[in-house]
């Protein structure tokens, strides 16, 4: 194989590299995920429940769900998607340039087009699978009505995070405040309605 290696030149070097390099990760990543030793942030995007067990001492909520869509947008674009890239970006430029042997610009658009459409189809794969995840398991419009406490600041015209129980587990999701005055973390909130899958609160004043 080294020797197969030393026999490639410039661009052709460089994509096999890549494909070698993409593939071994990818597959790597792949096995761990099945074996269920993959990033544990991809499973809080596809929305991990979180129960007392998850409770430090502090109090604080260590998985949570979270069904926002930049989460699953941002996990697609990890290490996986990142490998994923590489891989096709690889492959495809390998295979083009030996179709266009005196041609630079035709092997690298082919594998660059082709490392992006495998990091969007991904990302498309973790909406996806997301979506079912939360709408099999969590209705937020049952949060409705419920008080909790806010996990990350909710300043004006901008979006935080609360902690809230219902559905009997405790969650940390996207959460907006139709007041002018930012809430602070720890602050009691009510949720008052649903929009744009993020929970409306209001601030609790005792």
């Amino acid at each position: 194989m080294l020797t197969w290696i030393d026999n490639l030149r410039g661009l052709e070097l460089l994509f096999a590299c890549c494909a070698i390099f993409g593939t071994t990760l990818f597959v790597i990543r792949l096995v761990l995920m099945f074996m269920g030793m993959g990033d544990s942030h991809a499973g809080e995007a596809a929305g991990m429940e979180a129960g007392p067990a998850d409770m430090g001492n502090a109090g604080t909520v260590e998985h949570a769900g979270d069904f926002h869509e930049s989460d699953l947008s941002f996990k697609a674009l990890s290490l996986q998607g990142i490998t994923a890239f590489f891989m096709m970006f690889g492959l495809i430029g390998w295979a083009t340039i030996r179709q266009y042997p005196d041609s630079v610009w035709v092997p690298v658009a082919a594998g660059t087009a082709a490392g992006l459409a495998t990091v969007w189809l991904m990302k498309k794969i973790f909406q996806i699978a997301g979506a079912l995840q939360s709408s099999g398991t969590m209705n937020l419009s049952n949060a409705v009505g419920q008080e909790g406490s806010v996990y990350l600041t909710i300043r004006p015209g901008a979006s935080g995070k609360v902690q809230v129980r219902f559905q009997n587990r405790l969650s940390i999701l996207d959460a907006v405040s139709e007041s002018d005055t930012e809430i602070k973390t720890g602050e009691t909130v009510r949720v008052v309605r649903i929009a744009a899958g993020k929970l409306v609160v209001e601030k609790i004043i005792a």
